[in-house]
């Protein structure tokens, strides 16, 4: 697994099993004893997406090679499918990680929906059962990446991947981000009248995910919830403690939820309010040190703010994106 390592954590004062049937048990029918305690004593090393330059991100391969190669914590995204499952997957539509135009059986369901501002015209998961999205099989994002793993694992759901790092010979935490909330509560709708961030949190405490960080619960089993939704993150904070992780995106940007740009939302004002319901933060790479013409730049205002913030821990980061964190991690983009 490549390594490659960030800025530490800035805190704010504050292979794949067959269709239907998980590879592994779920975490209760599968209890590992005596395992060995999240280790505090480096830097956490976090598995993005899982160890992605090597086997298909968000995979139970990706997962597994992952812990075997010695992290700390595994990364996910959460999405929602049309029948309300939670399934780790990164992008709202299906094309550019699966075979889902091999499928001619869902050809059809091609559809254009506005996701974040954007027109956005593809194979969205919110129009597939999960039933059907088992029967695709997901591939590389990136062609210069080892391309012999492509077909051999399946969309595995939030349970699958809790089951992972539950099932693991030593403490492994979890990393999961609330992704595009807006979006998947304006397309799911669940019986019970909740929406996502309610079956999110439902998911993380009936598998026992709880406490304050450093807890004696949260070392057990050890978590941070992040979603660049700041509004996601203060609504969950009614119902579990455990550590929040607020993800920035390049300052021009709006977010998806409140319609402020991210320069806003890192004011001295903003930051002062957030921190009593995160533990830190994860910035764009560009909004901490800008590229220019292929060197790095002076660091930006966000890195002079932290006088706000008290240096910890730092992140390791197996895989390629555009964001990292920052408690601090710091992601990088292709």
């Amino acid at each position: 697994m490549r390594l490659l390592w960030f800025v530490p954590f800035l805190l704010l004062l504050f292979i794949e099993g067959s269709v239907g049937r998980p590879f592994y048990p779920l975490p209760s029918k599968n209890e590992v004893k005596h395992r060995k305690s999240l280790q505090t004593f480096r830097p956490y090393n976090i598995a993005h997406r899982g160890s992605n330059g090597e086997l298909p991100e968000e995979t139970t391969g990706a997962y597994m090679r992952a812990i075997e190669e010695g992290a700390d914590f595994i990364e996910t995204d959460i999405l929602a499918t049309k029948d309300g499952s939670l399934i780790c997957f990164h992008d709202v539509t299906l094309d550019e990680t699966t075979d889902i135009a091999a499928h001619k059986e869902f050809a059809n369901r091609i559809r254009t929906y506005e996701v974040q501002g954007d027109n956005v015209t593809g194979w969205f998961i919110v129009d597939f059962t999960l039933a059907e999205l088992k029967t695709l099989r997901v591939k590389q994002r990136y062609k210069f990446r080892d391309q012999k793993y492509n077909g051999k694992f399946s969309i595995i759901t939030f349970e699958e991947f809790i089951s992972i790092a539950l099932d693991a010979d030593r403490i492994v935490g979890i990393y999961p981000e609330i992704k595009n909330p807006v979006f998947i509560n304006q397309r799911v709708k669940w019986a019970d009248g909740k929406k996502f961030e309610d079956k999110f949190v439902e998911t993380l405490l009936k598998y026992g995910y709880k406490g304050a960080y450093m807890s004696k619960e949260w070392q057990k089993q050890p978590v941070f919830i992040q979603s660049f939704a700041p509004t996601s993150l203060l609504y969950i904070s009614n119902f579990t403690d455990s550590p929040k992780i607020f993800l920035i995106d390049d300052v021009t940007m709006p977010t998806q939820d409140t319609n402020q740009s991210y320069w806003d939302i890192t004011s001295d004002k903003y930051l002062e309010f957030i921190k009593d319901y995160v533990v830190g933060i994860g910035p764009w790479k560009d909004t901490i040190v800008p590229v220019e013409n292929n060197y790095l730049g002076p660091p930006l205002i966000l890195l002079r703010k932290r006088m706000l913030m008290t240096f910890r821990y730092t992140h390791t980061h197996t895989g390629m994106s555009r964001h990292s964190c920052i408690w601090t991690s710091i992601r990088t983009h292709m």
